[in-house]
């Protein structure tokens, strides 16, 4: 099992909707909702903003497991300030359940009907523990350890987690085969020692975002090895009714060295490196998702699929550095808009693409408006200067006209010719 890297840190910017003609009228309905809120955190507070196949580790695909197995209490030492462990019950027999609701059944008059069948069974969420966040972490429930101010999940189940920490940490280690469920439910975490959420061991982790919650993650410290606010080890998958804000001032935002799948959810993503890194695979199936790279924007160094969901993504200002980069991208459904210094080209879409590229270069901070048949699609405001953009849309088709404002002046109008349309602009 490859174990790799930690943290990833801060950044801000806007992806914003407000009303451009793009040559005829508009109509509302046909506009895509880009805005975005991301807000300074540099001072430690939090303000307001807003998947799985099973992966073995691949062999000789990290540089970095040089040293053996990671000591995990070393990793959590700082975090847990040498205060001591607590446990919170111990393995549980059902741990490898995933943390499955439990179900009851009633029989009618307590046995069974004259039908021969039950009556419908009465469903109840549970969680194998409940952790609060706070000057110390608390627990209720088993399978958890508490050292410090980092929470250990030491066995398979499903967690919750709520609360606020300026030095926390939820870390995951267990045996391989068994699975886990993280439910983040309105927490605020900075982590000054390593990755905010660090799935070192586990056959599968699952984090969900509660309906209705609002979330935020940071990292501060400098590593290369742990290199995300939320970093795993293995295949991690992500979903939800909540938000998410996640700000690393380390390297990556979301970083695994398997795959990561996003199911759904509300996604902001501020990153001095890329906001998304995968070793192997990164698969989106829905949601909304704000990336702002510092390097590249989303970076996968094996395949990109693009299946859904709604997507702004800005890239770094350096001339090799993507908005979206991967060794192969295969695009069948969703929207997105992204801008940086370049892009990779899908090898198969279900739909025409556009690309625009900028001979000039295009400043920081300018609005993009994306407009087809004199309608704007969507706007995008990339927080560094860029060379191109790029825009998937499921319904775009041969001999619709596209076109792309700049700080509302249109750059041209083109007509989609092909499943491949790239237009220069000087």
């Amino acid at each position: 099992m490859n174990y790799k890297k930690l943290a990833a840190a801060a950044a801000v910017l806007a992806m914003l909707a407000a009303s451009v003609s793009c040559g005829s009228d508009a109509d509302d309905s046909d506009i895509a909702d880009t805005t975005a809120a991301v807000t300074d955190t540099t001072d430690g507070t939090a303000e307001k903003t807003t998947a799985a196949s099973t992966t073995t580790g691949k062999s000789g695909k990290s540089e970095k497991t040089t040293s053996g197995t990671t000591d995990t209490k070393s990793t959590m030492a700082t975090a847990a300030q040498k205060a001591g462990g607590t446990t919170v019950g111990g393995k549980s027999s059902g741990g490898s359940s995933g943390g499955q609701a439990k179900t009851t059944q009633a029989g009618s008059g307590g046995g069974q009907s004259s039908s021969g069948t039950d009556s419908p069974a009465a469903e109840e969420k549970t969680y194998d523990a409940e952790i609060t966040f706070g000057a110390k972490p608390t627990a209720s429930g088993s399978n958890v350890t508490i050292e410090g101010t980092a929470v250990k999940i030491t066995a398979g189940g499903k967690y919750r987690f709520k609360g606020k920490s300026s030095e926390g940490q939820i870390l995951v280690s267990t045996a391989t085969e068994e699975k886990v469920g993280i439910v983040l439910d309105g927490v605020d975490i900075t982590c000054t020692t390593g990755p905010a959420v660090f799935i070192e061991e586990a056959k599968k982790c699952t984090i969900e975002l509660a309906d209705g919650s609002t979330n935020y993650l940071r990292d501060t410290v400098k590593d290369k090895v742990y290199d995300g606010v939320i970093f795993s080890n293995d295949t991690l998958r992500i979903k939800g009714g909540g938000s998410l804000e996640i700000t690393a001032g380390n390297r990556h935002g979301i970083a695994s060295d398997d795959d990561i799948i996003i199911e759904s959810g509300t996604y902001t993503i501020n990153s001095v490196k890329s906001g998304i890194y995968a070793h192997d695979e990164i698969t989106v199936n829905d949601g909304k998702l704000t990336v702002l790279g510092g390097t590249n924007g989303i970076k996968s160094r094996g395949t990109v699929n693009i299946n859904g969901g709604t997507m702004y993504i800005s890239g770094g200002t350096k001339e090799e550095k993507h908005s979206i980069y991967a060794s192969v991208l295969n695009y069948t459904g969703g929207t997105v808009f992204a801008a940086g210094s370049r892009f990779t080209e899908p090898k198969t879409s279900s739909a025409p693409y556009v690309g625009f590229g900028f001979g000039d270069g295009g400043a920081a901070d300018s609005e993009l408006t994306f407009c087809v048949n004199g309608r704007e699609k969507g706007r995008l405001t990339p927080h560094n200067d860029f060379m191109s953009a790029v825009m998937f849309l499921p319904d775009l088709s041969t001999g619709d006209k596209v076109s792309i404002l700049i700080d509302g002046e249109s750059a041209g109008e083109y007509e989609i010719t092909g499943t491949k349309n790239q237009f220069m602009i000087d």
